[in-house]
């Protein structure tokens, strides 16, 4: 399995990125535990090349279709 990796742009914000690749900013955590070198930025340059932890993101089936992402 090839480990997946998010490149910032300027101004990105960890909670920010979570909310981009993982759907939910909670993740944040997980992405900083990912990204040791990386853990003192509150604030990305563009171009900062993150790893991207592999976890499981639970689906509500309460949201409505629009939230959900649902083409129905």
């Amino acid at each position: 399995m090839k480990n997946k990796t998010y490149s910032t742009i300027q101004g990105d914000m960890w909670d920010g990125i979570a909310m981009k690749v993982f759907g939910n900013e909670s993740y944040m955590d997980k992405l900083i535990e990912a990204n040791p070198s990386q853990q003192t930025r509150v604030i990305f340059p563009a171009n900062i090349v993150l790893n991207i932890p592999v976890i499981a993101v639970p689906t509500s089936s309460n949201l409505p279709p629009w939230k959900r992402g649902d083409n129905d």
